[in-house]
């Protein structure tokens, strides 16, 4: 009995210490939370991205690190993608005056699945932001027993749903509901990307040249796709013909 609570105690404490940041970006996301992204993608996609990390901590309960931190910290660029994928429809938004109060993660096609591109993201971002947490799970994982190692699980995926739970009543406050409705739009992609920025460096991966410069080419890859996509944009938007009224007016 004694050892189940202890079990249980040190589980509850490394998840709290390991996902407290995550109650910020899960109240962003609630926030944005519309025709694109729904809570079940959000709700979803947590559990995905946390099983994802247990799996990536399991090898520590098996004796084998396969997985060294600076190697883990590679996924913060996960997020600076994503977050740089959203600056031109912040830029958009900013240029018209408007503030449509919604990030698309992902086009809105496969919004009906468990698994659509919006989960996937959401997934993708969760994981990066917890891509430090594995290494506290490897040796936690490595110094329990079967029954530990179950106990632990449990009282993982459990509170992984009352993060969700707590940062969507969160949202529901009014006075932090209307900053994030009203800015939650245009601070999201720079949140993502200094989130990203975070991970690499808490990681130590921005300390090994060949992890910098694998780091940097995937980022530069990100904005040379951004830029060919802005340019695109630009080229139709040029080319769009001027509306009947002000044709007739010139």
């Amino acid at each position: 009995m004694t050892d189940l609570l202890t079990t249980l105690g040190r589980s509850s404490m490394a998840f709290a210490a390991t996902n407290l940041d995550d109650i910020v970006i899960l109240m962003l996301f609630f926030s944005q939370v519309g025709v694109a992204l729904s809570k079940r993608h959000i709700v979803a996609g947590q559990y995905v991205g946390f099983a994802g990390l247990v799996a990536l901590s399991l090898p520590g309960f098996f004796g084998s690190l396969l997985f060294p931190r600076p190697w883990i910290g590679l996924l913060g660029v996960v997020p600076i993608a994503i977050g740089l994928s959203q600056l031109p429809s912040v830029v958009t938004d900013e240029a018209s005056g408007e503030d449509t109060g919604e990030v698309l993660l992902a086009p809105t096609s496969g919004g009906s699945s468990w698994l659509s591109p919006q989960t996937t993201s959401v997934a993708a971002i969760t994981m990066a932001n917890g891509g430090d947490n594995v290494g506290i799970y490897m040796p936690m994982f490595a110094s329990s027993d079967g029954l530990a190692l179950g106990v632990t699980l449990a009282v993982f995926f459990g509170l992984v749903g009352v993060w969700c739970f707590v940062a969507y009543q969160l949202t529901q406050v009014d006075a932090i509901a209307a900053l994030l409705t009203r800015y939650g739009s245009q601070v999201v992609p720079f949140v993502l990307m200094a989130l990203g920025g975070l991970i690499l460096v808490d990681s130590h991966t921005l300390e090994y040249r060949g992890l910098t410069a694998l780091a940097l080419t995937l980022i530069g890859i990100c904005v040379i796709h951004l830029l060919r996509t802005a340019m695109r944009l630009s080229a139709v938007a040029v080319g769009q013909p001027m509306p009947a009224a002000q044709r007739m007016d010139g």
